[in-house]
């Protein structure tokens, strides 16, 4: 499976504008630049894309591994923050931090905690970070 996005960026620097768009059209021309990524302009930039990707990309792999394990309903709710420090004459995302809520009828707090970190490691997103990742959680 291949899934792509596009990003355009039209002047340089500080001056320049942007626009992403992905495959399925979620994001279409949606801007970015300097003042949507260190500023509060409207608009997105690649930090918050991939907070957006590993809140998702944990959320999913700990919901279906919840299931393998036999649970048949529950709530997962992950906020991911995504941490862009400067490194030498730019900038590297240095860690994620994943705060999850969680609501599991009958789960047993070890358990979850268990299933939680092995999703938090293997999940497709994660694996790709090489920033710290952090897990907090709690059972609701």
């Amino acid at each position: 499976m291949i899934r792509t996005a596009t990003a355009r960026y039209e002047g340089l620097g500080k001056d320049g504008k942007g626009h992403i768009s992905s495959q399925s059209g979620v994001l279409d021309e949606t801007p970015y630049g300097f003042n949507t990524r260190f500023g509060d302009e409207k608009g997105t930039n690649p930090e918050e894309l991939v907070a957006a990707a590993h809140a998702g990309c944990f959320t999913m792999a700990l919901s279906f591994a919840l299931a393998r394990a036999g649970f048949a309903e529950g709530t997962l709710e992950t906020k991911a923050a995504v941490t862009l420090d400067k490194d030498g004459d730019g900038f590297s995302v240095t860690r994620s931090d994943l705060d999850l809520t969680a609501s599991i009828p009958g789960i047993d707090p070890a358990k979850f905690a268990e299933i939680a970190a092995d999703a938090k490691a293997n999940c497709p997103i994660s694996k790709l970070l090489k920033a710290e990742i952090t897990l907090k959680h709690q059972l609701v």
